[in-house]
């Protein structure tokens, strides 16, 4: 049995997310399409496909990894070339490469990191509207490093997450980029994991307090419980960029 990892490249425009909950062949997902390829490369119905992170609806990815098993004896190249021949022009698989037989891309995963770009001014860019969020205020760059100084570390993100669990959410964050041009912003965050959402409605917030809309103050708050986070991020700006092992 061979254990094969593939870095995957995406546009996440058109799809309901990585996958969906229950049977993936049922929806429009970016693994469904994928696994239905594989299937056909090695002429098995019985084939799963795990991945490091489950992107949500519309979020890309510039290096997405899963791996699945095979008996198959097709030369990693071949499966590289079968798999990009026939999967859409929005999904592209980067490498692929033979790994343990143990190594699973979630559960050996030790951190993941997501950018996010926000162009801002009079009007949208139309060329970019697929890839880009877009916002006619411009947010304050300082203001966003000091409330995201709030959010890096050790932290129960519960209430930074729309998960259903009651339990303790301990992830750490290890750090919270802002950077960007006169018209531009991007936030980079890395952290050992995300709960769902998350790092969506981090941005949301971090976003509401750079245009006005809520004090940095209100981040303890919402780590406590007191106060609500943000609505998530428009997700077309958002691109799951490294996960590390």
């Amino acid at each position: 049995m061979r254990n094969i990892m593939l870095t995957i490249e995406y546009d996440g425009t058109k799809y309901q997310g990585w996958s969906r909950h229950g049977n993936e062949g049922a929806f429009n997902t970016v693994s469904g399409k994928i696994l239905e390829v594989i299937k056909k490369m090695v002429g098995r119905d019985d084939v799963e496909l795990h991945s490091g992170v489950r992107t949500g609806v519309g979020v890309h990815a510039y290096a997405q990894v899963a791996n699945f098993k095979t008996v198959s004896n097709l030369p990693l190249e071949d499966m590289k070339h079968y798999m990009n021949k026939y999967l859409p022009m929005d999904i592209a698989i980067t490498s692929a490469k033979e790994v343990p037989e143990r190594f699973h891309a979630k559960l050996n995963a030790t951190s993941k990191t997501y950018l996010y770009h926000l162009t801002y001014g009079d009007e949208p860019g139309v060329f970019d509207r697929k890839h880009t969020a877009f916002s006619f205020k411009e947010p304050d760059k300082e203001l966003i490093r000091n409330a995201a100084m709030k959010i890096v570390g050790k932290h129960d993100f519960h209430n930074f997450s729309s998960g259903k669990s009651h339990r303790s959410d301990l992830v750490e964050v290890y750090e919270i980029e802002v950077y960007g041009d006169d018209d531009e912003l991007y936030i980079l965050i890395h952290a050992d994991d995300f709960l769902h959402n998350m790092v969506r409605i981090i941005i949301g917030t971090l976003l509401d307090i750079g245009v006005g809309n809520r004090p940095i103050s209100d981040i303890p708050e919402i780590f406590k419980g007191s106060l609500e986070a943000s609505a998530p991020c428009d997700p077309k700006g958002l691109f799951l960029q490294e996960i590390t092992y």
